[in-house]
């Protein structure tokens, strides 16, 4: 995303550097990270404009970028579909087993992403992931407004489904750890350092304690410690 990003911004003729515009890219992919792509889109459109362009329908950004993402992930989807690797290669260490202790526990668990809702439903389907969820999965949608995680906590707890401070969310975006934290639920912080996925991200950490995150991890590999934590005896 960023690099193509950077490159639309370079096509308008700015003087600034490739490194001041990676910058300005950085600072609004990371604080839109979370919400569905079409938010930072919209926010690439209006930076093409900033710097005198005419930028198409974000819609069309949209688009481009999805078309690129899937030329890089191909290949990962096809070994997948294939049986040729473990799943849990492209997982944060220990995640299903946390979804196995949480199922265990009888927790009703929803999985929702700012990703588009058919890719979405294909990769938890194929990492083996999407049973764990009762057919609870959300991606983002065209009409971006119709759906975010916000709007599902929300009709969740309209529907007198749960009480807010019922609610425990993990996530590595800043997103979902403050819908959380709004209606009075627990919230733990993902601050994953990729690829290795064994530190936190500092970054990340930062920006996850900003918005009210009660724990931070790297990776779920400490389970029966994050276990304990969130469900004192």
């Amino acid at each position: 995303m960023v690099p193509m990003m950077v490159r639309i911004l370079r096509e308008t003729g700015t003087e600034e550097s490739d490194a001041e515009l990676e910058a300005v890219v950085n600072e609004f992919v990371g604080r839109l990270t979370g919400k569905q792509t079409m938010y930072q889109m919209i926010e690439l459109a209006e930076n093409v404009e900033r710097r005198g362009g005419t930028p198409p329908d974000p819609l069309v950004y949209k688009t481009m970028y999805l078309d690129l993402l899937h030329e890089k992930i191909k290949d990962r989807l096809a070994a997948l579909r294939g049986g040729q690797v473990d799943p849990e290669k492209y997982m944060v260490p220990g995640a299903k087993a946390l979804l196995e202790a949480l199922r265990e526990r009888g927790l009703q668990m929803y999985l929702a992403s700012g990703t588009d809702h058919a890719y979405m439903l294909e990769e938890a389907t194929l990492l083996g992931l999407a049973p764990y969820f009762n057919g609870h999965v959300y991606g983002a949608l065209d009409d971006f407004k119709s759906f975010s995680k916000k709007i599902l906590i929300q009709r969740l707890i309209a529907g007198s489904e749960f009480r807010g401070d019922e609610f425990l969310g993990f996530g590595d975006g800043y997103v979902e750890i403050e819908n959380v934290k709004e209606v009075g639920g627990v919230a733990v912080g993902v601050a994953t350092a990729e690829p290795g996925c064994e530190h936190i991200d500092e970054w990340k950490a930062t920006r996850l304690a900003s918005v009210g995150a009660d724990f931070m991890i790297p990776n779920y590999r400490e389970l029966p410690e994050l276990l304990s934590t969130l469900f004192p005896a």
